[in-house]
């Protein structure tokens, strides 16, 4: 999961917001651009990945005991903290993209139980199609509010820290015990993938600087993909519910 800390920038840079135009509207290019290539790569390694043939054991073995599941999720949270410190590098820009590359790898190996999940459990239903086209319009509506308001939502940042670390104690209390969470934990999951994705499209024009489109397109990322996440739980419960 993604940390909700301010982006640090150089003293005297001028976040996007306050670039010239040209600057500003071809560092969001820049940023959406890599968004949409760490999406394409993701899609192009979970399908690889879900067509291997060893990939149910891998699932299995993630999915061993509750220590081992959350011995992963220590891991993905332990690979995220170092991607995006990288994808912040000041000294070189090859670093900042082995961050975003390690991310998406990192992403696709998390979201791998959930994905074959849905394949195997629900084959022909379209569920994970279905999971992408509403992630996409959710994505695309919160950044048009963000883009024509033009507002600074980095008030929620503080929120957003509060309820992720309360979602992870949930989690791990889940794991450990073995209650469910159950639908409701799922929509509130989703409400908080929307606002994380409000706080870093409103990160990308007013606080990350115009040379800072690895970062801006890595944080962005993490939060459409944990929105996708929730998605497709959700919509898998519901078709759960129809069976």
């Amino acid at each position: 999961m993604t940390s909700y800390t301010e982006p640090t920038y150089r003293y005297l840079d001028e976040p996007a917001i306050q670039a010239v135009a040209t600057e500003r509207a071809a560092f969001i290019r820049r940023t959406y651009t890599h968004v949409a290539g760490a999406l394409g790569a993701l899609a192009i390694l979970e399908a690889l990945l879900l067509s291997l043939p060893g990939t149910e054991n891998l699932v299995r073995a993630m999915f061993a005991s509750p220590v081992s599941w959350l011995v992963v999720l220590g891991l993905f949270m332990v690979v995220s903290w170092v991607a995006e410190k990288w994808a912040r590098s000041e000294v070189s820009v090859g670093k900042q993209y082995l961050g975003l590359t390690l991310y998406v790898v990192a992403e696709a190996v998390i979201l791998l139980p959930l994905l074959y999940i849905a394949t195997i459990r629900f084959p022909g239903s379209n569920l994970i199609a279905t999971a992408a086209v509403v992630t996409g319009a959710v994505f695309a509506g919160l950044t048009g509010v963000v883009f024509i308001t033009r507002k600074d939502f980095s008030a929620l940042g503080g929120f957003l820290s509060v309820a992720g670390f309360a979602a992870i104690g949930i989690i791990l209390a889940s794991a450990l015990f073995g209650f469910s969470l159950g639908i409701f934990f799922t929509g509130a999951m989703i409400a908080f993938a929307g606002l994380a994705i409000v706080y870093q499209t409103s990160n990308i024009l007013h606080h990350y600087r115009t040379t800072q489109h690895v970062a801006a397109s890595l944080a962005l990322f993490a939060s459409v993909a944990l929105l996708f996440w929730y998605v497709l739980q959700l919509l898998m419960s519901l078709a759960n519910d129809r069976d």
